[in-house]
């Protein structure tokens, strides 16, 4: 005992020191090894975070994609053929046709200025009916696209919240809830309800447009496209700026709900019809509206009225081809130009899988990336 006294007292100082220098030295090595572990940790959750990330955008990209065929195969087709229903009952020139052929044949049957005023109606209802086609087929196609890119976000959303870390979204193409059914419904709002105003307007824009240009006129390739975006410009100003949003998307959903029973089933019938998806349905017709009213959609809308224009000359043959400048060197009278102008309406509304207009809306570089930044990024409705 009395040894190991003796040996604490001359070697204390050192004792006490190395017993200090291997603490801190076990201390710093379990410091080292919880800061590595945290380092560890940390990259760990890094990784996961961005294997999440990269299926989330893996998802929303496989979704976005789904989202537009579903606007090009199922939506689409659909209201345009029922557009072109509408437009052929609602301009139909063919009894002004029919009777300025009898009259070729048989002079008596008109006086002159019959001859002349059935002329001067053909020449506005060619171009109303042309002109009237290619907005709508164009406004109706940039607009069919919102609706669906506007559902598709809410119902990834929805999808994504049941579903939690879950990567699979069953659900991701069905719109299965009856406010987002009967807000796709409303595609064919334009043909049923929005052509009653649209016409007229339509027609006020031609008429002022087309008054003084007599059939004896000649017209070249860029004075027909004037003329065309002469028509849609004050077509567009006659009742301001946004009103034609008031042709493709109702006021509010009460007013649609008792606008489709009214020609339906009766008043009582929209009455009973108001069930609590119509707040889903306000709110999806707010957000489209908000999207439709956008500068953003509006530049969207003009460089696509005028890719179509230019695709209807083109169409009409009226562009010199092969850089052969000879081919129309004075333009054609405006005479010869109305069956050419009266044939258009037609084939702009042709069914989408042969309508070269639709594709050449579908695949301006503006447009698609319109919708993936909408999809994206849903603006925030006031």
């Amino acid at each position: 005992m009395l040894s190991i006294r003796g040996f604490w007292r001359r070697h204390r100082r050192k004792l006490i020191v190395s017993a200090g220098l291997l603490g801190s030295g076990y201390t710093l090595y379990k410091l080292y090894n919880a800061h590595k572990q945290r380092l560890l940790d940390l990259e760990e959750e890094l990784e996961a975070e961005r294997q999440t990330n990269e299926l989330v955008k893996a998802q929303l990209q496989a979704h976005f994609e789904s989202i537009q065929r579903i606007a090009d195969t199922t939506t689409l087709p659909y209201a345009i053929h029922y557009l072109q229903s509408r437009i052929s009952e609602d301009l139909d020139l063919s009894d002004t046709m029919k009777r300025l052929i009898e009259a070729k044949s048989q002079p008596s049957l008109l006086t002159p200025a019959e001859k002349i005023e059935l002329w001067e109606r053909l020449k506005i209802l060619s171009f109303v009916k042309m002109v009237l086609s290619l907005w709508a087929m164009t406004l109706l196609s940039l607009y069919i696209r919102v609706q669906v890119n506007i559902l598709g976000r809410h119902l990834y959303i929805d999808t994504a919240r049941k579903l939690g870390s879950s990567p699979l979204l069953e659900e991701a193409d069905q719109f299965g809830k009856h406010g987002e059914q009967e807000f796709l419904a409303t595609a064919d709002y334009l043909s049923s309800y929005g052509m009653t105003q649209l016409i007229p307007s339509m027609e006020m824009a031609a008429k002022e447009v087309l008054n003084g240009k007599h059939l004896k006129d000649t017209f070249s390739a860029p004075a027909l496209r004037e003329t065309i975006m002469q028509i849609l410009d004050r077509f567009v100003s006659i009742n301001g700026p946004h009103h034609w949003v008031t042709y493709l998307v109702p006021e509010n959903a009460v007013a649609y709900k008792h606008l489709t029973a009214t020609s339906s089933s009766g008043l009582e019938a929209a009455t009973t019809s108001l069930h609590p998806d119509m707040d889903k349905l306000d709110q999806l017709m707010v957000e489209a509206r908000f999207v439709l009213s956008s500068e953003d959609f509006g530049n969207i809308v003009d460089i696509s009225l005028s890719s179509v224009v230019d695709a209807v000359i083109e169409e009409m043959g009226l562009h010199p081809s092969n850089g052969d400048s000879s081919s129309f060197p004075s333009g054609v009278p405006l005479a010869k130009l109305l069956p050419r102008v009266s044939k258009m309406g037609p084939l702009l509304l042709e069914e989408t899988v042969r309508n070269k207009f639709i594709q050449v809306v579908r695949n301006l570089p503006a447009v698609q990336l319109f919708y993936t930044h909408l999809y994206a990024n849903m603006p925030g409705v006031a």
